[in-house]
């Protein structure tokens, strides 16, 4: 068995060799249609990855209410304006929602395209400022690898420290410890006490670019009317996380004074429905990778049983005398499959190839994170290749191994 397995496959690269042009030819339309399935399902697997990654270090159990509910979809082009949510209204849903093992954190842009000062050197007009609490960087999904957060104490007694992005590092303070050092923003002085890990950019802007202070600070150096506050809530338990958005949606309509009646005027953001959201939108992605690759390998599989039609025809005399040499029909069968399944074994591999490279590899350099490998889509591409071999293959080889063996010695 193994030998003639072996002389099967020593005669199809003969074949494939007497036939470069039309064999390269589809080899790589089967190549293509890998490269598209391969392709896209590993760049979905990358972007997955990315998003679940982002989202898992926010956490599962966080939501956020902030002025708008982005959720909902603008209907006859009218945008319903929503009054900020000052910092009064802010103030007050922290001290009525006291839901078990909630974390509640309020914010706001204090400024943005500020410039900043270190010593004799400055930044460029750039730097966007906020003004948090203590929890706002574990509500956020925000670490820091070098100081630490902001404590009770320092946002109890407005103590002017700050905490910087990762950006800093490579431009106020290049070659320098940010630590205890001071900056200086519009005459006031700030010591660092941190240093926040790398977040890169989100919807065009550079998370980097940070500097956070304690919120009375920020208030009290950077007023503007109708500054609009976010609150965000992390939940210890996620079993627990929809009934303490419920209990959320009840405080924010009293702080608001809505009565029963009444639509909410602001928006709840749980991270987990914004994660799913978003994964959905990437199955749209699998859904073309699909439909590309179905379509291109329909094509190709049209062609590599045409190219087998055609070698059978070619090679009749051949057939007659194998067969009067004492082939059985299994056997000249099982030689044109063979040769089916190497052509589209050499265009699969080339896909394969492809599509980790360029939609696995190069996607993930591009957001910058490690590279999963999407074995799901190598299965199926496997899958898909024999799938191809008996659409293209079984044909040819049917009417080789029928092929009369007296027949087949006449013909010229």
């Amino acid at each position: 068995m193994f030998s003639l397995a072996r002389e099967n496959t020593k005669i199809a690269f003969d074949s494939i060799r007497s036939q470069k042009l039309r064999t390269s030819l589809t080899v790589l339309i089967i190549g293509i249609g890998i490269f598209a399935l391969v392709g896209i399902l590993a760049a979905v697997a990358v972007l997955e990855s990315s998003i679940t990654g982002n989202f898992s270090s926010m956490g599962a159990n966080t939501f956020s209410i902030s002025r708008y509910d982005f959720s909902q979809r603008i209907e006859n082009d009218q945008v319903k304006v929503n009054p900020i949510i000052s910092y009064p209204q802010a103030k007050e849903f922290q001290d009525k929602f006291t839901y078990p093992s909630a974390a509640t954190s309020l914010s706001f842009t204090a400024g943005s395209n500020l410039e900043v000062k270190y010593a004799d050197r400055k930044t460029d007009p750039e730097i966007t400022i906020v003004g948090a609490d203590e929890n706002f960087l574990p509500n956020s999904g925000l670490e820091t690898t070098k100081g630490r957060n902001f404590n009770s104490f320092d946002i109890s007694n407005n103590n002017y420290v700050c905490i910087v992005g990762s950006d800093f590092e490579k431009g106020l303070f290049k070659d320098v410890n940010p630590i205890d050092k001071t900056l200086s923003v519009r005459g006031a002085r700030f010591k660092v006490i941190g240093v926040l890990k790398e977040k890169g950019s989100t919807f065009g802007s550079r998370q980097d670019l940070r500097l956070i202070i304690p919120i009375q600070v920020a208030r009290s150096l950077f007023t503007a009317p109708n500054i609009d506050y976010e609150i965000k809530v992390s939940i210890g338990n996620s079993d627990m996380l929809s009934s303490s958005v419920d209990e959320a949606e009840l405080t924010m309509r009293r702080v608001r004074r809505l009565n029963p009646v009444q639509e909410d005027n602001f928006g709840i953001e749980r991270s987990d429905e914004l994660l799913r959201q978003m994964l959905e939108e990437l199955e749209f992605l699998s859904i073309s990778a699909w439909v590309i690759g179905i379509i291109t390998i329909f094509g190709s599989s049209i062609a590599l049983m045409n190219i087998m039609l055609v070698s059978v025809t070619e090679r009749t005399r051949e057939i007659g005398v194998r067969k009067s040499l004492g082939a059985t029909k299994m056997t000249i069968a099982m030689q044109f499959l063979t040769e089916t399944l190497i052509i589209s074994l050499l265009g699969g591999i080339i896909g394969i190839i492809l599509g980790l490279l360029v939609g696995g590899v190069g996607v993930s350099l591009l957001v910058n994170i490690s590279f999963p490998m999407p074995w799901e889509a190598i299965f199926w591409a496997l899958v898909t290749i024999l799938i191809v071999t008996l659409a293209s293959g079984l044909a040819p080889a049917v009417k080789a191994a029928g092929l009369d063996p007296v027949e087949a010695l006449r013909y010229e």
